[in-house]
């Protein structure tokens, strides 16, 4: 690395305040840059854990396997081996540093079983706050040390690609991140040599989502358009337990680990006529299953019943409030009491597990970029994130993106493993699919403005298209239409970032990925993890990754 390298990590989840740390405390300066205060980011709203295979009971190969078996043969077993073993460390690591996770009364750590975890590894602060916990505990390290620079309140336009190579980044600085007023913003370009996109996900590109609002696909979209690889982006997780009324709210997987069940209207416990593992089947077949029961019940939610646990804690009302305080808070301030009653639950968009294709350092295949976390393509998820494992990805390769930024010089050569099939070992030798951009001419329609849309048709477009349950023709109309909508919002960019139009630049992020997404899924004829077409249900063991999306 030359004396002149800057480095600027955009995001401030967990993966970017990992990679932060890792610069600064190598003794380099590094500038963070967070789209809304500080501590908003999709880590924030994490409720289950982190899971890590630190007690004597449990060994990362175990961890590895369970990641595996949850990624239905699409996760890289390299980059899922560096997952276990590193992030058993790394949350030792923190735990030393003054991270607050639960313990017991001898100064244990205290942990859970989730879905599809064959030991009891997932640790957890705050009771089912572990995220927030996280955050700010981390942020609080990221604050002390002087050698991270932090913009708050900075919007990610695009990335700045000279000569082949990262030059730097195009923001928004100053408002609200969901202020549709421009005021007080102003463009600023960081020039940069070294970029590690932290982002996190796409979930506000549906209407029922556990994201936050700052969820936009934002560095995904801006990798894309400076011609970064991208893959596996038919593959969005959707939680099966999230409120059906309110906000949505993420009802953990860490409940139906505790002895939740799930029942349709009638009072029927259905889970355990679809796997054996009933409640704690992988995030996609409960999921796939409470949305066909919900079509049965012409959309009526399923419900969550935490009734079982009665047996181990008759003071059940007691022990929600200290084991899930915030979700308990929320039901309640719903009017529900669980203790006593079943809650309404559906599934909502939740994880992407596609994303900026990236080697085992966190590298991009354009020079200069990383990518880390939720925006990220690793190869530790495959097509079904495992439980509590994306705190750990962050945590794990935010690290590694920002050592690699530190040590590489210019030519150092990206290296990503080949998109095998974990399941036969084979490699995937397709060629990249080149997916150019729709035209923008004529976009906006006889008025200029006609064609351009807002939020809640991009939300009901990729929901009834590309949503949990999919098939040709819904994909094939989502295509066509996202591609309209992107090419009117492509025809506006230009105009929305003079005039400081966030919303309007967040439409336009979601509006690519979500397209890039159904071309990927429609592809893919076959159903495996969390993409499921009801007119190939069925995997197909000669597939493998969705190949990788560049443009032309």
């Amino acid at each position: 690395m030359s004396e002149d390298t800057n480095i600027i990590v955009i995001g401030a989840g967990v993966a970017g305040l990992s990679a932060a740390l890792a610069v600064a405390r190598a003794g380099h300066d590094v500038t963070l840059v967070a789209k809304d205060e500080l501590v908003e980011s999709n880590t924030y709203h994490a409720q289950g854990g982190i899971a890590a295979a630190i007690f004597a009971d449990d060994d990362p190969k175990l961890h590895a396997a369970d990641t595996i078996a949850a990624g239905h043969g699409l996760c890289d077993p390299k980059a899922v081996d560096i997952l276990t073993r590193e992030g058993a460390d790394r949350v030792r690591e923190f735990a030393a540093a003054g991270v607050h996770f639960d313990r017991d009364a001898e100064g244990h750590m205290l942990r859970g079983l989730e879905a599809a975890h064959s030991r009891a590894r997932v640790v957890h602060a705050g009771g089912d706050a572990t995220g927030r916990v996280l955050e700010l505990d981390v942020s609080a390290m990221v604050r002390a040390n002087p050698l991270i620079h932090i913009i708050e309140h900075a919007f990610l336009t695009d990335l700045v690609v000279k000569d082949g190579r990262i030059a730097g980044v195009d923001l928004l600085v100053g408002g609200e991140a969901n202020d549709d007023a421009a005021h007080g913003r102003e463009r600023r370009f960081v020039e940069a040599s070294r970029v590690i996109l932290a982002t996190g996900g796409a979930g506000r590109m549906y209407p029922y989502t556990t994201n936050p609002a700052v969820a936009t696909a934002d560095g995904l979209a801006a990798a894309w358009r400076a011609g970064a690889q991208v893959a596996d982006l038919e593959f969005y997780q959707f939680h099966p337990t999230a409120m059906a009324i309110g906000e949505h709210f993420l009802v953990s997987e860490a409940v139906r680990g505790e002895g939740a069940i799930l029942l349709d209207e009638h009072g029927h416990r259905y889970m355990q006529d679809v796997d054996p593992r009933a409640e704690l089947a992988p995030r996609d077949v409960v999921a796939r299953e409470n949305f066909r029961v919900m079509q049965r019940q012409h959309g009526r939610p399923v419900m969550l019943d935490v009734s079982p646990m009665h047996a181990e804690h008759p003071d059940l009302a007691a022990f929600l409030a200290h084991r899930f305080p915030t979700i308990d808070a929320y039901t309640r301030s719903l009017g529900f009491d669980w203790s006593r009653e079943p809650i309404p639950v559906a599934p909502a968009a939740h994880y992407y597990m596609g994303g900026v294709r990236t080697d085992l350092n966190g590298r991009a295949s354009i020079p200069g970029l990383y990518a880390a976390g939720e925006c990220a393509r690793t190869g530790v998820m495959g097509s079904n994130r495992l439980a509590s494992n994306s705190l750990l990805e962050g945590l794990v390769y935010g690290r590694r993106a920002g050592l690699a930024a530190l040590a590489d010089t210019d030519d150092t050569v990206w290296s990503p493993e080949p998109l095998l099939n974990s399941a036969t070992g084979e490699a995937y030798a397709a060629d990249p699919v080149r997916l150019a951009d729709p035209e923008t001419a004529g976009a906006g329609g006889a008025d200029g403005d006609a064609d351009v849309w807002d939020r809640t048709r991009i939300q009901n477009t990729m929901w009834h298209g590309v949503g949990v349950l999919r098939d040709a023709e819904g994909l094939a109309h989502a295509i066509d239409d996202l591609g309209r909508g992107l090419a009117a919002a492509n025809a506006h960019a230009a105009e929305a970032a003079a005039s400081g139009d966030i919303a309007a630049l967040e439409n336009r992020d979601m509006l690519t990925v979500g397209r890039i997404g159904a071309t990927a899924a429609l592809a893919r004829t076959e159903s495996r993890g969390a993409h499921a077409r009801t007119d190939f249900p069925e995997p197909h063991d000669e597939w493998a990754h969705s190949v990788a999306y560049v443009k032309e």
